[in-house]
């Protein structure tokens, strides 16, 4: 286990703009940072990123959290990976402590795949230069038959499995890898109650994610596949391999896509090699599926320029169409080439090299949404019913179009396609503005982080408020955290901090809800052992539940305190002063827990048979009013009704 010192250095170096956009894309917006949430689909950004706080929040999804738990649910790391992971970012020697074998269990099991894919690939990548099979056939098809070079070969990692049954399945058992954690892999499958290779007498394709990491792989026959054998093979979709996010290519293009704003989208694995090859390095491939809106995304963090190069076929037609919509949405400006004479991009960069493949991709590049409306019209023909389709998708196609920024692009796509359709452009406006209603009406409107109606707050923050104004005492009792979590280290008077101060003065009142309180206990245990905790610290606790409340509790403040403020006729809290603000928040969670104390007892007065009892009884409500009014005598507030 990483020792708690490590921890702190890694915590203390953590720039959580440096890390999330890493992966995101984001603008500053005030203090803030805003951009596209990378876990839930949405149009408007709603994933604010705060530098201050270190701490995310999606006011769309609702997902939170700091640094660690982002790499957590993005990366789909375990803790330890993460931290590891920031380690290596930040320079951080690790230091560990001895673990359990529960716990060791559970790292394993949460950094096998990521161990067997790297293992994996190393054999093939053996496999493919030092054996005479993989020499003879798997190398020699790929320099002689595809033309690839060692040195791209070796860049792209690329392997072989060979043609034996179980040559690789044999080599990771004897390595003590699972049965169960190589078949979750689709390394290898069941035949006969024995583990065979999946991918033999194929060359192997590692697939990486942002990071470097191997998260699959795909694998293809050497030659022409036999006949009902795929020519891809695929690895299975499991913790790490999600299909639909993934760009094959994308690690080793980025930073190229970023200087020359711009990403060039192919089908295939063997086509982005092929222009890595050739020098055309800002290529990523959508690996022969669909476009999806997290591929999309992906392209948008880098640019949000995306030239789309497919075969000038039919399917390859009806394949890049597919994406347009979504392309639309994303507000990438879309560009679509055509390659000709029945080639792809691998052979056609081969046939007429480097330079005229670049020349050729600048001098064809077509418009998208045109390029869709000539292939529309062109299938209609003098089909007036067609015609009428072809108005309707167009401006459906249109609506889609629906940023603010992306106004003038949307008005001048409608000029030019009321044109070529030769109708009135005025009524191609009221189109295009009747889908968008429609889309409007079904979605749910989502505002980011600095929006001032409340009333179009998502329904799921809407509720969580709903229940902290309803229930008051968990309300005082999260606004005595975030005093402490906020102030907690800074001078109370010459002899305390105003942790100490808030200790003194809550001694023998209890918390009524058990999360809240176990959040007291650990800063109160932490502060005595002079570990001197924050929201900060207590940020990167190892339990969930405890980070997760940190981010509610700081993330909103103002709703916590202005509530006080309103009692006390305050117009805003920044008009409060450290001192004022923990005073406050802490007599008034004391005269709530007295309210309380006063209602138990009027109870029990009522219940009481004994007059030594009800004696008793009285005396008790005596000491609660003296000290009710002794506290509301401080601030001259009125006391509870």
């Amino acid at each position: 286990m990483i020792t708690p010192q490590t921890i702190q250095q890694i915590t203390s170096r953590i720039d959580i703009i440096d890390v999330v956009g890493e992966f995101v894309k984001l603008k500053k917006r005030g203090t803030n940072y805003l951009g596209l949430c990378p876990f839930h689909n949405e149009k408007t950004p709603s994933f604010t990123v705060s530098p201050a706080k270190e701490i995310y929040k999606c006011f769309g999804c609702g997902k939170s959290g700091n640094t660690i738990t982002f790499l957590m649910e993005h990366e789909k790391y375990s803790y330890v990976e993460a931290l590891r992971w920031l380690a290596a970012r930040y320079n951080v020697e690790i230091e560990e402590t001895e673990v359990s074998d529960a716990q060791r269990q559970q790292q394993l099991a949460t950094d096998s795949l990521y161990i067997v894919n790297g293992f994996a690939q190393k054999f093939f990548t053996q496999q493919l230069f030092e054996t005479e099979e993989g020499q003879a056939f798997a190398l020699t098809y790929l320099q002689e038959e595809r033309g690839f070079n060692k040195e791209v070969i070796e860049k792209f990692s690329l392997g072989y499995n060979p043609s034996a049954k179980d040559t690789f399945a044999k080599a990771a058992l004897q390595h003590q890898f699972s049965a169960e954690l190589l078949l979750k892999t689709g390394l290898v499958t069941t035949r006969n109650e024995a583990l065979q290779d999946n991918y033999r007498n194929r060359i192997i394709f590692p697939i990486h994610n942002n990071t470097g990491k191997i998260i699959g792989f795909g694998a293809r026959v050497i030659g022409k596949a036999p006949e009902k054998a795929p020519k891809y093979i695929n690895t299975p979709e499991n913790e790490l391999y999600v299909k639909s996010r993934i760009l094959y290519g994308a690690y080793f293009a980025r930073q190229m896509i970023d200087r020359l704003d711009e990403c060039l989208l192919v089908e295939g694995y063997t086509d982005v090699i092929s222009l890595h090859q050739a020098g055309i390095e800002n290529v990523v491939a959508s690996g022969g599926t669909s476009l999806t809106t997290e591929q999309l995304r992906l392209v948008k963090k880098y640019t949000n320029n995306l030239t789309i190069i497919y075969d000038g076929d039919a399917a390859g037609v009806k394949a890049a169409l597919r994406g347009l919509d979504m392309a639309l949405e994303e507000s990438l400006n879309v560009k679509l080439v055509l390659i000709p004479d029945k080639e792809d991009p691998d052979s056609y960069v081969k046939k007429i090299g480097a330079a005229a493949f670049r020349e050729f991709i600048a001098g064809n590049k077509k418009d998208f949404v045109l390029f869709q409306l000539e292939v529309l019209l062109r299938e209609a023909g003098n089909d007036v019913n067609k015609k009428n389709e072809a108005v309707n998708q167009v401006a459906e196609t249109l609506s889609r179009i629906n940023k603010a920024e992306d106004f003038t692009k949307q008005q001048e796509y409608i000029r030019q396609c009321a044109q070529l359709l030769r109708i009135d452009e005025s009524g191609l406006i009221t189109l295009v503005n009747k889908y968008k209603r429609e889309r409007i009406a079904k979605e749910e409107k989502k505002l980011p982080f600095e929006a001032v109606e409340p009333s179009a707050i998502p329904a799921a923050l809407v509720q969580e408020n709903i229940d902290l104004i309803i229930n008051g005492d968990d309300l005082q009792e999260r606004d005595v955290l975030r005093v402490l979590l906020e102030y907690g280290l800074q001078l109370w008077d010459e002899q305390r901090t105003m942790a100490q101060y808030i200790f003194d003065e809550l001694e023998g009142y209890a918390f009524e809800n058990p999360t809240l309180e176990k959040l007291y206990n650990i800063y109160e245990r932490q502060y005595q052992q002079g570990l001197e905790p924050s929201a900060k610290t207590l940020l990167y606790h190892e339990d969930a539940e405890i980070r997760e409340l940190i981010v509610g509790i700081t993330m909103f403040p103002f709703e916590l305190s202005m509530r006080w403020n309103e009692k006390s006729d305050k117009k805003n809290i920044g008009m409060v002063d450290s001192h004022e603000d923990v005073f406050k928040s802490i007599h008034y969670f004391k005269l709530r827990k007295l309210k309380h104390m006063f209602e138990q007892n009027q109870r029990d007065m009522e219940e009481s048979k004994s007059l030594e009892e009800q004696m008793q009884l009285i005396k008790v409500h005596k000491e609660l009013k003296m000290m009710q009014e002794a506290i509301t005598k401080q601030f001259g507030t009125v006391i509870f009704k």
